[in-house]
Parts: structure tokens; C-alpha cells; sequence
């Protein structure tokens, strides 16, 4: 009978304790609202392994409590306790529940694992290029954005690679997150299961711009999918139809002056990251990491060069000449390799107010 009632008295304690834990469990939103097959999959997984911890933690706080206040020394009791050999079946039971437990926890997260990373039947493949302190996406047909547009319902593999330095990918909603390292190409999938506007974020600290390190997301019916890609291949045919020498047109492609070439060199600035680091007024940008580039003229005069040719060294061989108060190496020097001619003579002119030559 004193056994019984020590036994309630601490499953009471225990019972006690797991409400409130539960409540805390509950009532914080503890992750972001899932978006993708896989967010649920994740988000099972999760409860999954609280639900365990909970009933855990609130037997252990019950022995705890109860040990404390059934058996806590008097005042003047000075006396050592008396000798307790233990309890095998006791034992026995805290090593076997506890490592079935475990075992179940490893073979649901390897069956998510396996699940997540199984992109069905279809599959859209996407390219993921990342650089301080932006990102890029390829699509089939050689469409490339700084907006990740993706197709609810339908599997995305995504195929990434770094320029310079380690990144992470991830996308709260999503659930998956990935590393995107330098010369290796790593892979991940996503499901979207929900249409909606979305942020991608860099979850690993890469430089001084990191922070500003985000590209809009976009899940859109398959029909409406469909109808963005094919248009997007149609421009970037016409745009990718000629060759351009010195702010001509030859065949399709415009690369000097006019309003479409401003338009490119503002989207350059904008996907390369440029705001991030530098202050451009036309572009709302204040960056303070470089230099600011609202006039560049004295930089120029000082380094011997046009205004024109100061940008463009300065975007291809950043280290070349570093102004005056600010730090070699900070700024990426890959974008005279990720950047077309096109794309590096629009943001030239953009930066500069010069036709690129």
C-alpha cells in the first residue's frame, strides 16, 4: 500500500509536469508554417521526438519532486542513510525503454530523410548559383532570374553551387535546408504544397553582406508555371540572338544605352548583391561595407581611368585598387566569371552613367 501511494503520488507530480510542458510545447510556435511535403514530414518528425522527450522529462521531474519532498533529510538529522543494493528489473527497464525509444527515433528520421530527398516522378531541375551576396537560378532552357519561381504540387531538385565561400540554402516554409559549398555541387528537393510568396534565406555566415543575402520566392500553379517559363525562354532567345560591340545591335540582342540596357543594369545590381555593400541612390541602396557609388569621378581621376573603365576594373579585379578606408578581399572577385558581357557591360553603364565600350 505505501508502495501504491508513493506511486501515484509521483505519477500525480509527473502528470502535472507534462500538462505544463505540453501547454509550452503547444501554445509557442515553435516552426514556421509548413509549405512543402517535406516541412510536414520534418514537422512529424519533430513532434514525433517531443512527444517522447515530454513523456521523459515529466516521469523524471515526477521521481525528482517526489524524492525531494518524501524523502528530504530533517533539520537535525545528521545520519547517513541506509544502504540500497538497487533494483535490477528497475534498471533493466530505464536501459531497454530508452534505447527502443532512440531506435524509433533514428528509423523515423531516416525514412523522412529518404522521403525528402526523393523528388518523384518529373521532377523540375533547377540551378542554384550563389555568391556574395546573392542568388541565382537557371532554369531548362537556359532561362536564368534572381526569383525562384517554382510549380505547387511538383517536385523541385535543386542543383547548387558556390562562386567564393560556403552558403546555406533554406527556406523557412520549406522545411530543407543545404549547404552550397565552392566547387562541389550539392542537391535538395522541395514539394510546395502551398501557392504564395516566400523568402530565401543564407543560413551560413559568409561575409559582411550576409545578412542581405535573400531572393523572393514564388509558388504558382503549374498552368500559370508554364506560361512564366515559356515566356522567360522567349526573351531570353531574343536577348541571347546576337552580338553586341559598343552599344550597338547586331541580331537581337541590345547591350548600349536605351532604356533596356538600364533596365538590365538595374537587375544586375540588384541580383549580384551590389545594394548590399554599396550605397546607390537611383536604387535605394545604402550599403555600407564599400565604398559608395553615387561619385565615382574623384576615385577615377585618382586611379588614371575613365569613370567607365574605374567600374569596370573595380567589378572584375576588385582588388586592383581598393579606395582609401576600406579592406582588400572583402569584395568578391568572380563576377568577371558569373557575369556575361552583356550583363557586365549593362551594370557598367548602370554604376557609371558611361556607354560601356
Amino acid at each position: 500500500m505505501v508502495r501504491r501511494a508513493a506511486l501515484l503520488k509521483m505519477l500525480a507530480i509527473a502528470a502535472v509536469a507534462a500538462v505544463i510542458t505540453t501547454l509550452v510545447a503547444v501554445l509557442i510556435r515553435w516552426l514556421p508554417p509548413s509549405a512543402s511535403e517535406q516541412m510536414d514530414r520534418i514537422t512529424f518528425t519533430y513532434w514525433f521526438a517531443t512527444i517522447i522527450c515530454i513523456g521523459i522529462f515529466s516521469l523524471v521531474i515526477g521521481a525528482i519532486v517526489y524524492s525531494v519532498i518524501a524523502f528530504r533529510a530533517q533539520p537535525d538529522d545528521d545520519t547517513d542513510g541506509p544502504p540500497i543494493h538497487g533494483n535490477t528489473r528497475l534498471e533493466i527497464a530505464w536501459t531497454v525503454v530508452p534505447a527502443i525509444l532512440v531506435i524509433a527515433i533514428g528509423i523515423v528520421s531516416a525514412v523522412v530523410l529518404s522521403k525528402n530527398a526523393d523528388a518523384g516522378r518529373n521532377p523540375l531541375h533547377v540551378k542554384v548559383f550563389a555568391q556574395q551576396f546573392a542568388w541565382r537560378f537557371e532554369y531548362p532552357g537556359g532561362v536564368r532570374t534572381d526569383e525562384l519561381v517554382m510549380p505547387v504540387h511538383r517536385g523541385v531538385k535543386f542543383e547548387m553551387t558556390s562562386a567564393d565561400v560556403i552558403h546555406s540554402f533554406w527556406v523557412p516554409q520549406f522545411g530543407q535546408k543545404q549547404d552550397v559549398l565552392p566547387g562541389v555541387t550539392t542537391s535538395i528537393v522541395v514539394t510546395p504544397t502551398k501557392t504564395g510568396r516566400y523568402t530565401l534565406i543564407c543560413t551560413e555566415l559568409c561575409g559582411l553582406g550576409h545578412a542581405t543575402m535573400r531572393a523572393p520566392v514564388r509558388v504558382i500553379q503549374q498552368a500559370a508555371f508554364n506560361s512564366w517559363l515559356s515566356k522567360q525562354q522567349a526573351a531570353s532567345g531574343e536577348q541571347g540572338g546576337g552580338a553586341t560591340t559598343g552599344g550597338t545591335t547586331t541580331g537581337a540582342t541590345t547591350t548600349g544605352g536605351g532604356g533596356a540596357n538600364e533596365a538590365l543594369g538595374s537587375k544586375v545590381f540588384a541580383s549580384s548583391g551590389c545594394g548590399a555593400c554599396h550605397t546607390l541612390t537611383k536604387t535605394g541602396s545604402d550599403g555600407q561595407v564599400g565604398p559608395k557609388l553615387d561619385d565615382l569621378a574623384p576615385a577615377a581621376q585618382k586611379a588614371g581611368k575613365s569613370v567607365g573603365d574605374y567600374v569596370r576594373q573595380s567589378i572584375v579585379d576588385p582588388n586592383a585598387v581598393v579606395v582609401s578606408g576600406y579592406q582588400p578581399n572583402v569584395m568578391p572577385q568572380t563576377f568577371g566569371q558569373s557575369l556575361s558581357k552583356d550583363e557586365l557591360n549593362a551594370l557598367v553603364d548602370y554604376v557609371s552613367g558611361e556607354e560601356a565600350q
